[in-house]
């Protein structure tokens, strides 16, 4: 009753608003307030070129008529420069844009450039000092759309003085990388600078091709570290001779043969004839000088380690070309720029795929195709002589080139992975097929891949088919389901599908297959819970194992499980088994089975056993391969779920890396249940290794910048990486040669078999010397670092 007075009264006392009353309230609408200048401006400035239906030169026109009417205004100053060189850096496909209102600017009111060139030279000077090339490159792209602009020879002369320190940097050693991408951000800067004042600079551009032609046409040393394609001593890789610093030479040695056409590159500084007048004011503008810009003897390589780049398309074999060939200058112009905002922009992962979507509206009409065009229209556009390349497939070629990047892609592989599912989303009659084509490229150059690149396809794969309901023409791959598990495109498959399971359920993954894929989901993946093998009287040590498993599920404590531990041990003596290694193989299996509720459960399991599985696994190496190979065979059917386990106890030191890579790779063939070396073939097995390497190798990253009283810490730290990797690499080794004991002792089903086991080995070896020589190489710049800034500092 009380509640019902509240109500009633709230009703009753509310108060009358003023226009209620009719006698007082005004009905007139109105009059729009417009918003204050800045505020126009930064909304019109980041918008720039995004919309098709409006012209560049009336936008860029109206921006710097904006900036020279309000000059005055000095928050609209601020916000003016502070905002140019902020779009500079995160939207780099707007640079020529924001360079053209920068430019028409100048010709109504030269101050307006003076600011703007006083800040990009102090940012300029701070990016090279601190090694930011990824932020050198973009201002020395925008320095160079304003050269029309620029007194005497612009932007050259900077460029040779950098040219001067990339060649110091590779006269002293061939491996430098610095000084590759020195070369690299010299080149990539020329066509902006051609295509703002095309007659002025020939000769400059010509001289100083000349020079990096020395540097840019040779593949560097560690380019075969960092190839995408791991072929066989008979084949040549589709991208050996792909370095994207020799394509670019080439590139720009051919357009300069064409006088410097530069078709893709848009050029808004450019009126139409309505705008003659803005043209001329344009073309006779006052002409400035770049502020001294002071560039240090010893550069650096800057937060992230730089390694030489090699083009990969995934749109390299087909019959009309949908992407840019590299023979085209196009090619590699626009993937930068792509690129750099796709790596720019990895905190959203939205206006990322906008921009992907939209990036025929920065580049020069006539690039692309129309959006969403049949790939079988393709060919009647090529017989007319016209661009046949579909932004969709630039735009997903581009996010694959990163996704398949080596040693390391700049982002977060799962954010490559956003960006095309979020572009599907936007658009996906125009994406699917693009992706569809990807695919199918990949999954046919699947054997001859890198292995580390393969298995980030199955992720990416996998990860994308979840966003979309599972769904894909499995029949066109159906006859590779019955193929022998030691086949790549078995693997491919087998990894994809378990995959797909971990993200949703067995059942749900079954409907969505052809009936030639039902054998690969058997029954026992349909089990949540795995069955209890103790449960089955006829397996040895039942009623120990029975017992055990209802002792941890009543939280027993370890003095009232010993007893029964003893009597595992006493009867595994009388049959002449390891006694400790039988013990654990019961203990660590009823744990796995009590624990199988949720992961939560076996942590409560393995933190009340730690200091036992401890103890066991320090008896001897077979019992820490027991604990694996117990942890594993029960989980089975369930990899992954193994896998975090198995992380679990190398975070509760129960495990070591050495166990879980003598496991894997060292371990005979009863440990795995398949032929010798089968377990190379299997993907978990590489997940496994591969995750324990990266969690010693972050290690080995966080200590070698600790403090100098940790020393000898830091020093074991690295001295284990380094055992680990000498062990991984003498393991593989033998398979890769097909020198391994158990190969020759096994009576293999065929040669090809053999061939295919050796073909793993070299594989996994490949991946796991180039990890060994990255982390190498980052510990002793990290290391020299150190010792120069203890120097500097006074220490000894």
């Amino acid at each position: 009753m009380a509640d019902y007075d509240r109500r009633q009264s709230g009703g009753y006392n509310r108060k009358r608003r003023y226009r209620d009353d009719d006698d007082q309230y005004d009905r007139r609408q109105r009059r729009r307030q417009e918003a204050p200048v800045p505020v126009r401006f930064r909304k019109q400035l980041v918008a720039i070129a995004e919309s098709p239906l409006r012209r560049w030169a009336d936008e860029v026109l109206s921006l710097a008529q904006m900036i020279v009417d309000n000059y005055d205004d000095e928050h609209l100053r601020s916000l003016y420069v502070n905002l140019v060189l902020q779009m500079v850096l995160e939207q780099p496909l707007k640079t020529p844009f924001v360079a053209a209102v920068v430019l028409v600017a100048n010709a109504l009111k030269p101050e307006a450039m003076e600011i703007v060139l006083e800040r990009l030279a102090k940012d300029l000077e701070s990016a090279i000092a601190a090694g930011q090339w990824t932020q050198v490159k973009l201002y020395l792209k925008f320095m160079a759309c304003l050269q029309c602009s620029l007194e005497g020879d612009g932007v050259f002369p900077l460029l040779e003085e950098l040219f001067n320190r990339a060649a110091d940097l590779q006269t002293a050693s061939s491996e430098d990388t610095i000084g590759t991408e020195i070369v690299k951000i010299i080149l990539l800067t020329i066509p902006y600078a051609m295509v703002s004042a095309p007659g002025d600079c020939k000769q400059k551009a010509a001289e100083l091709m000349e020079k990096t032609d020395i540097i840019a046409s040779e593949p560097h040393a560690l380019h075969a570290l960092v190839d995408p394609y791991y072929t066989k001593s008979n084949e040549d890789s589709p991208t050996a001779s792909a370095s994207v610093l020799v394509l670019l030479q080439k590139q720009l040695q051919a357009e300069a043969s064409k006088d410097w056409e530069l078709a893709c590159l848009p050029r808004p500084w450019q009126m139409s004839l309505a705008d003659v007048e803005t043209q001329d004011k344009l073309t006779n503008a006052r002409k400035h000088a770049i502020p001294a810009i002071s560039i240090p003897a010893n550069v650096v390589a800057g937060p992230r380690a730089l390694f030489p780049e090699v083009y990969l398309s995934v749109y390299a074999e087909q019959e009309v070309e949908s992407v840019p060939g590299t023979q085209h200058v196009a090619s590699s112009l626009i993937r930068d720029v792509l690129v750099d905002t796709i790596n720019g922009l990895n905190y959203n992962r939205n206006a990322t795929a906008r921009f992907l979507m939209d990036i025929d509206c920065y580049f020069a009409d006539g690039t692309f195709v129309k959006r969403a065009t049949p790939f079988d229209e393709l060919r009647n556009l090529a017989g007319n002589n016209r661009s046949t390349w579909k932004p969709e497939d630039v735009a997903v070629d581009t996010v694959f080139s990163q996704l398949f990047q080596l040693p390391t892609p700049e982002c977060k592989l799962v954010y490559y992975h956003s960006v095309l599912t979020e572009a599907c989303k936007l658009a996906p009659a125009a994406i699917a097929p693009s992706l569809g084509r990807a695919i199918r490229y990949l999954y046919r150059n699947n054997p001859r891949m890198d292995l580390e690149l393969s298995y980030r396809c199955v992720n990416w794969f996998s990860h994308h088919l979840s966003n979309f309901g599972f769904t894909w023409k499995w029949a066109e791959w159906s006859d590779d389901a019955a193929l022998s598990d030691l086949h790549p495109a078995k693997w491919f498959l087998n990894g994809a599908l378990d995959k797909e399971i971990r993200l949703s359920f067995a059942q749900r993954i079954q409907k969505t297959l052809p009936e030639a894929y039902q054998h690969l989901i058997g029954p026992e993946k349909e089990q949540d819970v795995p069955d209890f093998k103790y449960k089955n009287p006829d397996t040895p040590f039942s009623a120990e194992g029975q017992q055990i498993g209802a002792l941890l599920r009543r939280k027993a404590t370890d003095e009232e499980i010993q007893p029964t531990i003893d009597a595992i041990q006493a009867q595994a003596k009388d049959q002449a088994l390891d006694p400790v290694v039988t013990s654990i193989d019961v203990f660590v299996t009823a744990m796995c089975w009590v624990g199988s509720k949720s992961l939560s459960h076996v942590l409560a399991c393995i933190d009340r056993s730690k200091a036992r599985l401890i103890d066991a696994g320090a008896a001897s190496s077979a019992a820490r391969a027991q604990i694996i190979s117990s942890v594993m065979a029960y989980w089975h059917s369930h990899p992954g779920v193994a896998l975090s386990i198995i992380e679990k106890l190398l975070n509760y030191s129960i495990l070591t890396p050495f166990s879980v890579a003598d496991w894997a790779i060292l371990a005979d063939s009863a440990s795995h249940k398949g032929s010798p070396g089968a377990a190379l073939a299997q993907p978990h097995i590489y997940e496994a290794i591969f995750n324990t390497v990266s969690k010693v190798t972050a290690r080995v990253r966080q200590v070698v910048g600790a403090p100098a009283d940790e020393e000898e810490a830091r020093a074991k730290e690295v001295a284990d990486m380094t055992e680990l990797f000498r062990t991984i690499n003498d393991a593989l080794e033998s398979w890769a040669a097909g020198s391994k004991d158990e190969l020759m002792e096994h009576d293999a089903g065929s040669e090809t078999d053999e061939a295919l086991i050796r073909r793993w080995g070299q594989r996994w070896l490949r991946v796991f010397r180039r990890r060994a020589a990255v982390e190498a190489a980052f510990v002793a710049e990290a290391t020299k670092d150190k010792m120069v800034v203890d120097g500097e500092n006074g220490s000894a």
